[in-house]
């Protein structure tokens, strides 16, 4: 039997260029002067303070007795958090003046994009994609994982409101809207991107979540999605690409689904006194909340007069 011929139809699929030098330039750029500020504050304190005035003096009791050797002795762990702290900065900044450049070139949209044709929305895809992992990785394992939520809006890549909390993900770092007060359990995925088989094209799709806003733990959800206010997904829940919760429930399963009352009972093992009281305490919170906002209000406005 013959070889069959190709036919006008089939789309022809081709590997992304990887752009390797981009990718060590950029990472290398970003590491290296990252401790330039940080090691010239560090170094100029340990070589003018710290040598002279405390391993240099004659006697130590002269550390606790004379009031410059005990200023530079205690001063050491703050000068290490500060050229720490210093050094975070400098990671976001640089991350973020690439990301610019970038966006500038090649704008974040929403979309499909191709990789069966040349793409430079791709290509500028694939180069974000790895320039934010080592800043994400720096303040995640880091000693203050809670900066990553300024890391990520000071870089431009998402924008996660206050009161949120991210535990380490491998994802959850680009196109994303997180509200207030939202919490994402351990591995617990906001995949904006996807990409449809191996050399298949790219979804890319904001995921937005709305204020008070729980997933559980070992949760995916997909591009595109939006969950609206106080949803709470269940641990191993999952969504696939392009979906809309009500919110004010709990949702399961894969894909996810609005679990009644009875079925979070059964779950969650409680009664119903226990929702009851959960949702007083609910209705509470957001009771005082309100009533100190009112209070902050007319505080300000006697102020003003």
């Amino acid at each position: 039997m013959p070889d069959e011929e190709k036919t006008d139809t089939e789309v022809p699929k081709e590997q992304v260029q990887l752009q390797y030098h981009w990718y060590m330039s950029i990472f290398f750029v970003i590491y290296y002067s990252s401790y330039v500020v940080s090691a010239y504050i560090f170094m100029v304190y340990i070589l003018y303070i710290f040598v002279p005035k405390v391993l240099m003096v004659e006697n130590i009791v002269l550390l606790f007795t004379k009031f410059e050797s005990f200023l530079a002795f205690m001063a050491l762990p703050l000068v290490i958090i500060f050229s720490y702290l210093s050094r975070l900065f400098m990671v976001g900044l640089i991350t973020r003046i690439f990301w610019t450049f970038t966006e500038m070139k090649s704008p974040t949209k929403d979309g499909i994009i191709p990789r069966n044709i040349p793409s430079k929305a791709a290509n500028y895809y694939h180069v974000r994609s790895f320039m934010i992992k080592y800043g994400k990785n720096t303040f995640t394992k880091g000693v203050f994982p809670w900066l990553t939520n300024w890391f990520f809006n000071f870089v431009g890549t998402s924008i996660i409101k206050k009161g949120s909390t991210l535990e380490e993900s491998v994802v959850t770092d680009k196109n994303v809207i997180i509200g207030e007060n939202c919490y994402l359990g351990v591995n617990s995925a906001l995949a904006s991107h996807v990409v449809e088989g191996t050399f298949g094209n790219i979804s890319y799709f904001k995921v937005v979540l709305g204020d008070n806003v729980t997933l559980a733990g070992f949760n995916t959800i997909g591009p595109g999605n939006e969950l609206s206010n106080n949803t709470y997904v269940l641990p191993m829940g999952a969504a696939t690409k392009h979906n809309t919760t009500k919110g004010n429930n709990y949702y399961y399963g894969m894909p996810i689904r609005r679990i009644f009352k009875k079925k979070i009972m059964e779950y969650l093992k409680i009664t119903e006194e226990d929702l009851d009281r959960a949702e007083q305490l609910s209705v509470n919170q957001k009771s005082e909340k309100a009533k100190r906002r009112s209070n902050d209000g007319y505080k300000i406005r006697e102020e003003v007069k």
